[in-house]
């Protein structure tokens, strides 16, 4: 996608040819800056510390990761060490653990002269598929907003209300959620997107709100809670969202607040879609809402916010009383029933066990 008119990805190789180059996303919206990653402890902290974030680009952030601990010690014991310290960084998105199953059955075979090739190789891989595939569900999510457009008076948009961050910035390029959209606007259809700020991280206001301005597309930055509001009031056409974990039953896990989204879409009867690579499928779960870790994350992202004062400052800010307690879940699942459809490479699922076995048979009934 594009960054000041310059196409670009979310992670790639510095021209040294071994190191690896990310995207501060700690900063957004007041400063670009990139990141240079050097060893496997590097990718872990920049997974972490949310310096990158969103599903596909954590496990295309871990792939590398693997990469780079290959450069530095291919040995078994090495590859173990390097498989626990990315796996811990982040519980609830599932590509993690995806992209690094990929590696080690990739790499345990091989000798280890022959893993750094081959760990650069695949995480060069994996990036391009991630690529592919997001434009694929963006083909699929585009026929539902052309849909939606056939419908409206001429002149009159399609609304589209999206949670969090679920674009190029949350993957390698060209993002899930957002696929469909830029694919929309690019073929001229009349899209507007009401934008989440998505507290506490607010990665609606700086994330989303900031690409969809690079590209281009109409938007509003919105409260979190004005959803229901503007649902009530005709003013949605569909809620896109995307999701760090699917599991094998259509229960759809992301950031915190989704879960109210689509209780507010059902009572308004306005179809909410979920879009997701099929790496984002944890088929060894049948019932999210019990099943899928729900990480808690450190209070100062409740207490605090990065702003810009009146001066141009740059500034993190308290805004919470000293000494309230903080409590601060990440993510929350919203059930398969409140799912219109699940939007994936392979086609449009409904959110059923039964739908998604029938769309990856080669997965489904697998443990793990």
């Amino acid at each position: 996608m594009n960054v000041n008119g310059v196409p670009m990805r979310t992670i790639w190789l510095n021209d040294d040819g071994w190191s690896v180059e990310i995207i501060d996303q700690t900063i957004f919206p007041f400063s670009f800056e990139t990141l240079t990653l050097r060893n496997v402890e590097d990718c872990a902290r920049a997974i972490a510390d949310m310096y990158v974030r969103g599903a596909p680009l954590i496990g295309a952030t871990a792939a590398y990761g693997m990469a780079l601990a290959m450069r530095d010690d291919s040995s078994d014991a090495a590859l173990a060490h390097a498989y626990e310290t990315l796996h811990a960084t982040r519980p609830t998105a599932i590509n993690l653990k995806w992209a690094l199953d990929r590696f080690k059955a990739v790499l345990t075979p091989l000798p280890a002269d022959e893993r750094m090739i081959n760990a650069y190789k695949h995480a060069a891989l994996l990036c391009d598929e991630d690529v592919a595939v997001n434009s694929t569900i963006g083909d699929y999510g585009l026929a539902l907003i052309n849909d939606i457009a056939k419908d409206k008076a001429p002149g009159t948009p399609v609304n589209i209300l999206t949670h969090c961050n679920a674009g190029w910035l949350a993957t390698v390029d060209w993002g899930t959620a957002t696929s469909p959209i830029y694919k929309a606007h690019d073929m001229g259809i009349n899209v507007h997107v009401w934008v989440d700020e998505t507290r506490p991280r607010n990665q609606g206001n700086s994330l989303t709100a900031w690409e969809l301005g690079q590209h281009g597309v109409a938007h509003h930055v919105i409260v979190d809670n004005a959803g229901g509001h503007l649902m009530q009031h005709g003013q949605v056409d569909m809620v896109l969202t995307g999701t760090d974990r699917t599991s094998a039953n259509g229960d759809v896990c992301n950031k915190i607040g989704t879960y109210l989204k689509a209780l507010a879409a059902r009572d308004n009867n306005i179809p909410f879609y979920v879009a997701l690579p099929s790496s984002t499928i944890d088929f060894s779960l049948h019932d999210g809402v019990a099943n899928i870790p729900i990480e808690e994350r450190s209070g100062t992202e409740v207490s605090h916010v990065l702003g810009r004062t009146a001066d141009g400052k740059v500034q993190t800010m308290q805004i919470t009383p000293d000494g309230s307690p903080l409590a601060n879940p990440a993510f929350d699942v919203t059930p398969a029933r409140l799912v219109s459809g699940l939007i994936t490479e392979r086609g449009i699922a409904a959110a059923t066990t039964e739908a998604l076995a029938a769309l990856f048979p080669e997965r489904a009934g697998k443990t793990s």
